[in-house]
């Protein structure tokens, strides 16, 4: 009886039993997580008046707004100082004194200027000032993203934050080395991702392609077509591959192969 404890004992396989085969369970995972996490952002965005967090250092560009407490932004006085603004309603799009143009200037740095031409930077007594009209060491500012999460690093190596000590007027400040949650902040801007996303994808699509599948085999037997009539020949066999033929790279091959069989293509005679 040893002898068979060798043996793997299986189920049992029944001849013309056809096997089903198991589905992948974690791609559908990640796509349905993928979505929530797009429709969460979205949600998000709206209620900050379509103003998205930023989640890269590339998108760091151009007019933004710091958020530091929800809804309230870093906003500049007309005395070159900083305070935190008071809190906006949902869906409420940040003030003009709220917005500034981010520039990057470095893979890691940016410098910030406020609503009135001034460059940010750090004063003597570790203020958030707008008052340079020029970037130097000290109107450079760093992104550090760790988690999800985002703390701006001044030139004296501390991190941005609203100034605890006057809870009344709360200016902002750059006093701790370390960055805990006063420090943590979202920056935002009024451009869509998703938007830019299939802005790029329809750049990167053929000119002939832009539009359904159907379009797209007429548009291209128009483009290759050998007949002098001018008379579109269309294959009128079922088009339900070709979705598939496109997700998998193969929509030229598979067109050029139709248009074949009608002996309509300049490239296959």
């Amino acid at each position: 009886m040893a002898d068979y404890s060798d043996f793997r004992i299986g189920k049992l396989n029944l001849k013309g039993e056809k096997r089903k085969k198991k589905k992948d369970k974690s791609r559908k995972v990640e796509i349905s997580e993928e979505e929530a996490n797009i429709k969460t952002d979205r949600v998000d965005a709206e209620n900050h008046g379509l103003w998205f967090k930023i989640s890269d250092f590339k998108h760091i560009t151009g007019p933004i707004a710091i958020e530091l407490s929800p809804y309230q932004y870093i906003r500049a006085l007309d005395n070159g100082l900083f305070i935190l603004g008071a809190a906006h309603q949902p869906g409420e799009i940040p003030d003009p004194e709220e917005i500034l143009t981010a520039i990057r200037f470095s893979g890691t740095h940016i410098a910030l200027k406020s609503g009135y031409n001034k460059y940010l930077s750090i004063d003597s007594k570790n203020r958030l000032v707008g008052r340079s009209d020029a970037i130097g060491p000290r109107e450079q500012f760093e992104p550090v993203f760790q988690d999800s999460k985002i703390a701006l690093l001044g030139s004296n190596a501390c991190f941005l934050s609203a100034d605890e000590d006057n809870p009344e007027l709360p200016y902002i400040v750059a006093r701790s080395s370390t960055a805990g949650p006063n420090e943590m902040i979202k920056i935002r801007n009024n451009i869509d991702p998703e938007a830019v996303h299939r802005e790029r994808q329809l750049k990167a699509t053929a000119v002939e392609e832009r539009g359904s599948l159907k379009d797209a085999e007429v548009n291209y037997v128009k483009k290759f077509q050998s007949f002098q009539d001018k008379k579109l020949r269309i294959n009128k066999e079922e088009t339900v591959h070709l979705k598939t033929a496109k997700d998998t790279g193969k929509l030229h091959e598979v067109l050029l192969d139709r248009r074949s069989k009608m002996k309509s293509d300049k490239f296959c005679k």
